[in-house]
């Protein structure tokens, strides 16, 4: 089997885009990443869309052939990826399993949501599409509801404070300052975010992650496609790619603390990389809510469970700590285009793999991980990457 190799990425800054449809923003990202790549566009030989809601909030589906046509390329292989939240890096499995396997040379993943030009109503209608229709959504709860009941049971299980486990939107404020991409760039401070809206108790406003518009784009290649492009001093390997589900939905799990998926897709990558925790430089978790970033650190193997946000309180998430996290501003501020996020993380990990993050860059940054989540765990894609010189 093959090696895979990113050899382009391209994306939008997240944004209120009024003036863009989905197809503008998946026809600009698909290009700058082909640009960055130094291909034509006739090389790439497949297509794999990340997207969660185009079908309800814009009565468009068939974006792989769509997005096929409209870069000029019909008769490719192209298709659709869904699982809710993770649909980008769903997609990026999906194409990492395509090269890895030998089928295709050269291929196109990405990940795009639209997301501010529906009612509020309607977006929240769309975010709980990721949970269980006849048995919960039915009810009334909402997302940010079901992730208030983790918030609440982790606080209670581990004795942690709001106050600790609200620093993670300061902390990803802090780097999205730095990321021309990000959709907030502005710092924030604790006493804001304890003081902003009560969403779903004890969630607070500025504790979960916006809506917004955008794309991102990776072109993925095989050894072979790489050795006649020889086009870039720094070369980034998707070494590790994995997908894994929990049971559905929260109320059916035994801890409402831990995310089985996120557990089990990590350790596989891990294997298939060839690394382990303490050889990542940098990860980019799915913290769409405060409290989910401190549970991820915990299983994905970076912290002791009940301990993630000690890490946050210490500075170890800082570019400069013991485990770099969210450099580029994560969900919470660089934002979170849900079926794009998981194509976002690993642009994210690979512009900090090649040394290109500007005044976040984390030194020396060879390893790097990204997780994305789908519905509160019910699907987690990790993916993780190394620079190979």
């Amino acid at each position: 089997m093959s090696k895979v190799y990113v050899a382009g990425i391209g994306a939008t800054k997240i944004d209120e885009h009024w003036e863009k449809g989905i197809r503008d923003l998946m026809v600009e990202a698909a290009l700058n990443a082909i640009k960055d790549a130094g291909i034509e566009k006739k090389e790439i030989e497949a297509i794999f869309v990340g997207n969660m809601s185009s079908g309800y909030l814009q009565g468009q589906e068939h974006l792989g052939s769509l997005l096929a046509t409209w870069l000029g390329i019909p008769g490719v292989a192209a298709n659709k990826v869904e699982a809710a939240c993770a649909s980008g890096g769903a997609a990026v499995h999906n194409a990492f399993l395509a090269v890895k396997s030998g089928v295709y040379d050269c291929v196109l993943v990405v990940g795009v949501e639209k997301l501010t030009d529906a009612i509020t109503s309607d977006a929240t209608d769309a975010l709980i599409m990721a949970e269980d229709q006849e048995y919960v959504a039915f009810t009334g709860a909402s997302f940010v509801a079901l992730n208030a009941f983790v918030y609440r049971a982790y606080m209670k299980k581990y004795q942690a404070k709001q106050e600790d486990i609200a620093l993670f939107a300061v902390h990803d404020h802090k780097y999205a300052a730095n990321n021309p991409l990000a959709q907030y760039q502005k710092p924030i401070t604790l006493e804001e975010v304890l003081k902003s809206p009560m969403v779903a108790d004890p969630v607070r406003l500025l504790e979960s992650a916006p809506l917004g518009d955008g794309s991102a784009a990776l072109v993925l290649c095989s050894e072979k496609k790489l050795k006649e492009l020889q086009n870039r001093d720094v070369l980034v390997e998707l070494a590790g790619s994995s997908v894994s589900t929990e049971i559905f939905s929260v109320h059916d799990r035994t801890d409402l603390t831990s995310i089985g998926a996120t557990v089990k897709a990590s350790r596989k990558a891990f294997q298939m990389a060839g690394v382990e925790p303490k050889n990542v430089n940098v990860v980019e978790v799915h913290d769409a809510f405060t409290v989910l970033g401190v549970i991820h650190l915990e299983d994905l193997g970076f912290a002791e469970r009940g301990s993630g946000w000690k890490l946050l309180k210490e500075g170890q998430l800082e570019k400069d700590g013991k485990i770099p996290t969210n450099t580029m501003g994560g969900l919470k501020a660089r934002g979170h285009p849900v079926g794009a996020t998981g194509v976002y993380q690993v642009y994210d990990v690979v512009t900090q793999l090649r040394g290109e993050a500007g005044k976040n860059q984390v030194d020396g940054a060879e390893v790097g991980l990204a997780q994305n989540v789908g519905g509160v765990g019910g699907t987690v894609a990790v993916n993780i990457l190394k620079r190979v010189r």
